[in-house]
This record gives structure tokens, C-alpha cells and sequence, in this order.
């Protein structure tokens, strides 16, 4: 039955498509014995602050940590209330548990993204935050969100770790709030070849906390100024990043391509609601780190391309925030809910080829008996 491989993502690829430049890069940096905090890592977070338009950019050692330190560095703790859409990765809302606040789930809308009438509703005395993940390379409708925080005097943190380039109303996301984190592992647009993140922000005195918690608490002096921990992008990883950001224009190009060619090729299968097409809003520039369907029939779907080996993906293991009773979480959240039974994920990434692409799509038409 199964003519062709397409795999979710390759990862082997990574590698391979520039083993000689890469292996070069592992040689310079060995040979210079710079391994943790040298000038690679510095030429990185300058060039990473640039592209985005902010006054500092600090390598941690990965999103995680860094959703955590821009909380934290923001002021965000005990007794405080974080806003979030319900539709993140756990880490949005780990880092909030962390960080001591309490983490309020809410639904999301059409576009996948938080809801700010969802947002609206939720806050109470307690809230301090709004922290809405910009999701699958798109970011959220910041002049409706901006106008709740301004309304209750609440802070925005963003998780932008999928949304490196992706702007609303020509503004980068991660550059919204007092701070943002980024993620660059390896399936991420730009990735490195293990975990890494990053803390943006144009606050000073945010990113010298930010840098203390990451440096055990240690101040620009090397002096002891606060409980800490230690989390840094390392710099063999800083300069593979470095390496990947020379040519990232054409990534966000290519992805911007094959989104495009998924558009044309699925739009008259009424069976499956597609994420918007590159440039049909002109408020949005999407970058798509993922392409994130909704399908009738989505388990049958999933099966049927996966034994004519297309590889597919369900987000969070099919699992919102909210449904994560385990953590103590108990909100009924409709649309999220109808959400996560009908949400797939295709195959985009920067070694899928126009023809596995068309198979792919031929493979969704079947399914729901259309033509090639």
C-alpha cells in the first residue's frame, strides 16, 4: 500500500544537508576550547536582539528555563495569577507553576491561538499576567490582548518559542510585553542540535535579573546578589545557531512556500479548515513552524496517512492544558475541546520536497474522495 516515506520530520536532515560546514564548526570551536560562555554565544544573542528589534537578548538552556526566568525577571510570583491559552505546550504552564503564580488555562479561538474574550472573562483580582504563546509561527491578536493588560494593569510575558520572525502589524512576536522566551530546539525554525532558548526583552533591569537568576544569582561584579540557578546556551550550540541564522530569511521563505502550496492544493476540500495562507491578512506575517489542520474524521485520517507512510503529529499528546487533571486543573473549556478532537499537524519542515508535499495532499484528498 505504501508507495512513499514522509516522515514528520526529518532529523537526520539537520545534519546531513550541511555535515561539512557543521563538522567544520565543531572543529573551530573544540580547537579554541571555547565551550561555555565565549564570544560565539555574544554574537548570537547581539545578532538575535537586532533581527527582533529589542534592547537584549540572553542564551539559557532552553525554553523552559527561559518561560520561567522571564516570569520571574518580570516580577511574577506567589500569590499571582498567569493567564494562558489552554492550547501551549505543558512548559508554558509548568514555567508559571514555577515561578510560584497560578497558572489559569483559558479557551482558544478559530485561529488556534488565545481568545481575548476568553482572557477578559478570567481576570480577577489576582491576575498579574497574560502570557499567550504565539503558536505555530503566528502571533496572537496583540492590540486586543495589549488593550485588556493596559485596561487591568496586567504585565504580558509571551511564549514565543515557535514564532522566531512572526510579526502582527509589522511588530516581531516575543517584542510585545516586558519580556518573551524563544526556543531553538532542533525541529524549531531555527534550531540547534540540542536544547537551547533564549530571554528577549528591552527592559535593562529585567534582563540584568533575568541574567542574575541564570548565573546563580551572581551580578554583572561576580558578586552574589540573589538566589539563582544556572541555565546558559552553551556555545557549540550558540555557533551552530549562528551558522542557521546566516541563511534564516530563506528558511522563513521556504516554509512560507510549502504553506502556500498546501493552501492551493487542499482549499476546495471542505472537509479540512487549513491555517491562513501566507499574506491573505494583512495584519499577520506567519512563519510557520508548524502546519496545524483541523480534519473531520481526524483519527481515520491520521491512520490512513500514516499507512501510506505520510507521518503526521497531534499536539501536546492530544492533550490541552486543562485536561491535565493530575496538575489539579479543572476548567471546561468548549471550543479547545472540539479543538483537540479535529487538530493534526502535516508534515513542514525544510526537507520536504515539493513532490512528497504533492503526495501528501493527494494522499488527504483520497481520503475524502477527491481527484489528484
Amino acid at each position: 500500500m505504501n508507495t512513499h516515506t514522509v516522515p514528520f520530520f526529518n532529523y537526520p536532515a539537520l545534519f546531513k544537508a550541511q555535515e561539512t560546514e557543521l563538522v567544520e564548526i565543531f572543529r573551530d570551536i573544540g580547537r579554541r576550547g571555547a565551550f561555555i560562555k565565549q564570544l560565539d554565544l555574544q554574537t548570537f544573542e547581539s545578532r538575535l536582539a537586532s533581527y527582533l528589534g529589542v534592547s537584549h537578548a540572553l542564551g539559557v538552556g532552553n525554553a523552559t528555563d527561559g518561560l520561567e526566568v522571564a516570569l520571574l525577571a518580570a516580577g511574577i510570583g506567589p500569590g499571582d495569577e498567569v493567564i494562558l491559552s489552554s492550547h501551549t505546550m505543558l512548559a508554558t504552564a509548568v514555567a508559571v507553576h514555577f515561578s510560584g503564580a497560578t497558572c489559569i488555562p483559558v479557551d482558544c479561538g478559530p485561529d488556534h491561538l488565545i481568545d481575548p474574550r476568553a482572557v477578559e472573562a478570567a481576570v480577577t483580582p489576582r491576575t498579574r499576567a497574560i502570557m499567550p504563546t504565539q503558536l505555530n509561527g503566528r502571533t496572537c491578536d496583540m492590540d486586543a490582548l495589549g488593550a485588556i493588560a493596559e485596561k487591568h494593569g496586567l504585565l504580558l510575558v509571551e511564549d514565543a518559542a515557535q514564532a522566531l520572525g512572526s510579526r502582527f502589524k509589522g511588530k516581531c512576536a516575543g517584542t510585545f510585553g516586558s519580556s518573551a522566551a524563544i526556543s531553538f530546539y532542533p525541529a524549531k525554525l531555527l534550531g540547534c542540535f540540542g536544547d537551547g532558548g533564549a530571554v528577549v526583552t528591552d527592559n535593562r533591569q529585567i534582563y540584568d535579573h533575568a541574567s542574575e537568576l541564570c548565573s546563580f544569582g551572581r551580578g554583572a561584579s561576580g558578586k552574589v546578589v540573589r538566589w539563582g540557578f544556572n541555565s546558559r546556551l552553551d556555545n557549540l550550540q550558540a555557533a551552530i545557531l549562528n551558522f542557521h541564522f546566516d541563511r534564516y530569511e530563506q528558511t522563513v521563505a521556504r516554509r512560507r512556500q510549502i504553506a502556500g502550496l498546501y493552501a492551493e492544493r487542499l482549499k476546495d476540500v471542505p472537509e479540512v479548515v487549513l491555517p491562513p495562507a501566507p499574506d491573505s491578512d494583512p495584519d499577520h506575517f506567519d512563519v510557520y513552524q508548524n502546519y496545524e489542520i483541523e480534519a473531520e474524521n481526524r483519527d481515520a485520517l491520521k491512520t490512513f496517512l500514516a499507512e501510506r507512510g505520510v507521518g503526521t503529529l497531534i499536539q501536546w499528546n492530544g492533550e490541552a492544558i486543562h485536561h491535565l487533571e493530575a496538575l489539579g486543573f479543572t476548567q471546561q473549556l468548549p471550543y479547545t475541546d472540539g479543538l483537540f478532537k479535529r487538530m493534526l499537524m502535516l508534515p513542514l519542515n525544510m526537507s520536504l520536497s515539493d513532490e512528497e508535499l504533492d503526495y501528501v495532499c493527494d494522499t488527504i484528498r483520497a481520503f475524502f474522495g477527491y481527484s489528484k
